[in-house]
C-alpha cells in the first residue's frame, strides 16, 4: 500500500473513530444530567422587524439636574426561522435612560429574537431579547474555512474536519460532563488526549513526526497539569472568580460544580492549541533536516530541535500571555479604576487565575521544546544509517 492510500486510510478510520467517541462520549456525559430537569423555558422567535407601529416617551423627573426617560417602541415582527416563516408578531421594545446597557432602538428590517414575555400595557405578546448576531459570525466563518481551503488546499479541508471534532469533542461530550457532576480533571485529560490524536492523525497522517508531536504534547500538558495542581494549593485557590462561579454553584446544591476543577480544565484546555503547534512545528521541522542528512546523530538533531524551539519560544508564550490579557482586560481595567492598592489586585483570585494560566501554559510550552526535540532525535536519527550505501 503506498503511502498515498495509507493516508486516506488513517484519515477516513481517523474520522469514524471521532464520531464514535463524539456519540458515546456524549451518551455518557449527559448520564446524570439534572441541571435542566424542571426548567421553564420563555419561547424564543427568530424575526424580522417589517413595521414600527408606535413610539411612546415619558418623562419622570427624579431630582433638579436628572430625568427618567421612558420609550416603549411597539413593532410587527414577520417570523425567518424554519418553523415559524410568516408568522405575525406584535412586540414591543423597552428603552429607559436608567439603563447601562441596553439594546439599540429597533428599526425597519433588523433580524431579532423575539422572547414569548407578554406586556398587557402595551397588548404585545412578544419583546425584543437580541439582535441575532449568529448570521453575521457564520458568515465570517464561512470566509475562514474558504480561505483554509484556498490556501491550505487538502490539508486546509483536513484543518476544517479537526477544528469541527475539537468542537463537538468541547460542547457535545466535555461541557455535559461537567454539568452531569462527572470527574472534571479526568474529562479534561481526556478530551485533550482525543483532540491530541484526532487533530495529528487527520492532519499528519500516522508516521513519525505525529508520533513525536503526539509524545511532546502529551509531556507538555502532564507538566502543566502537575504543576497547576501544585499551584492550586500554593495559591489557596477557591475557584470563585466571579460572580458566574457562584451561578455555576447554584446549578446543582446537592453536588455542586468543583470550581477548583474548572481553573484546572481552563488551563489545560487554554495551553493546547499552543503546545499542539509548538510540538508538531519542531518534529515537522526536524523531520525535513532528516531528510537532508542521511547520517545525522542523536545530538545533531537535539541541537537543531533547541534552536528552533528558542526561535518560537518567545511569540508563542507571548500569544498566550497577550490571550488571557486581552480575555480579561475590561475587568482588570475595572478593579484597578476603584482600587488604589495595587497589591491588592495582584492577589484578587481573578488576577491570580489569568496569571497562573499563562505562567503554567507558557511553562508547558518551554518543556514541550526540549522533550519533543530529544523524543524526535532519538526516532529520526536511524533513518538509513545502518544500512550499506549502494
Amino acid at each position: 500500500m503506498n503511502n498515498v492510500l495509507r493516508n486516506r486510510l488513517v484519515t477516513v478510520v481517523t474520522i469514524l473513530l471521532s464520531i464514535l467517541f463524539i456519540w458515546f462520549g456524549n451518551k455518557i456525559a449527559v448520564q446524570g444530567m439534572t441541571v435542566f430537569d424542571g426548567k421553564n423555558y420563555t419561547a424564543v422567535e427568530k424575526a424580522k422587524v417589517v413595521e414600527i407601529t408606535d413610539r411612546l416617551k415619558e418623562e419622570h423627573p427624579l431630582t433638579e439636574t436628572e430625568t427618567l426617560v421612558i420609550e416603549e417602541i411597539i413593532f410587527t415582527a414577520e417570523g425567518v426561522g424554519s418553523d415559524n416563516k410568516g408568522v405575525s408578531y406584535k412586540a414591543d421594545q423597552n428603552l429607559n435612560t436608567y439603563s447601562v446597557i441596553q439594546l439599540k432602538p429597533v428599526e425597519v428590517g433588523d433580524t431579532i429574537l423575539l422572547y414569548n414575555i407578554p406586556n398587557e400595557d402595551y397588548g404585545t405578546e412578544w419583546t425584543l431579547g437580541e439582535y441575532v448576531r449568529t448570521d453575521s459570525l457564520m458568515f465570517l466563518g464561512a470566509i475562514f474555512m474558504i480561505l483554509l481551503i484556498v490556501f491550505g488546499r487538502k490539508q486546509g479541508i483536513q484543518t476544517i474536519i479537526s477544528l469541527i471534532f475539537t468542537g463537538l469533542a468541547i460542547f457535545i461530550v466535555f461541557i455535559p460532563a461537567i454539568l452531569s457532576g462527572k470527574n472534571i480533571y479526568y474529562w479534561a485529560i481526556l478530551t485533550s488526549i482525543f483532540i491530541i490524536l484526532m487533530t495529528f492523525l487527520i492532519i499528519s497522517g500516522a508516521n513519525k513526526k505525529s508520533f513525536v508531536a503526539g509524545i511532546g504534547c502529551f509531556g507538555g500538558i502532564l507538566l502543566a497539569g502537575g504543576l497547576t495542581k501544585i499551584m492550586d494549593m500554593s495559591l489557596n485557590l477557591t475557584g470563585m472568580v466571579d460572580e458566574d462561579s457562584a451561578y455555576l454553584l447554584l446549578l446543582n446544591k446537592n453536588h455542586p460544580i468543583d470550581l477548583k476543577a474548572i481553573i484546572f480544565a481552563a488551563i489545560i484546555i487554554g495551553a493546547l492549541g499552543a503546545i499542539m503547534d509548538v510540538a508538531m512545528s519542531i518534529a515537522s521541522s526536524l523531520h525535513e533536516v532528516q531528510g537532508q542528512s542521511k547520517k545525522i546523530t542523536f545530538n545533531q538533531l537535539v541541537k537543531s530541535g533547541l534552536t528552533i524551539g528558542r526561535d518560537i519560544m518567545g511569540t508563542m508564550s507571548n500569544t498566550l500571555i497577550l490571550a488571557y490579557i486581552g480575555s480579561s482586560l475590561g475587568v482588570v481595567l475595572l478593579l484597578i479604576s476603584y482600587n488604589t492598592s495595587l497589591l491588592d489586585v495582584m492577589n484578587r483570585e481573578l488576577v491570580v487565575v489569568e496569571i497562573l494560566q499563562a505562567l503554567v501554559g507558557s511553562i508547558g510550552i518551554l518543556f514541550t521544546i526540549p522533550f519533543t526535540a530529544v523524543i524526535a532525535g532519538w526516532l529520526f536519527q536511524h533513518k538509513e544509517e545502518d544500512k550499506p550505501e549502494a
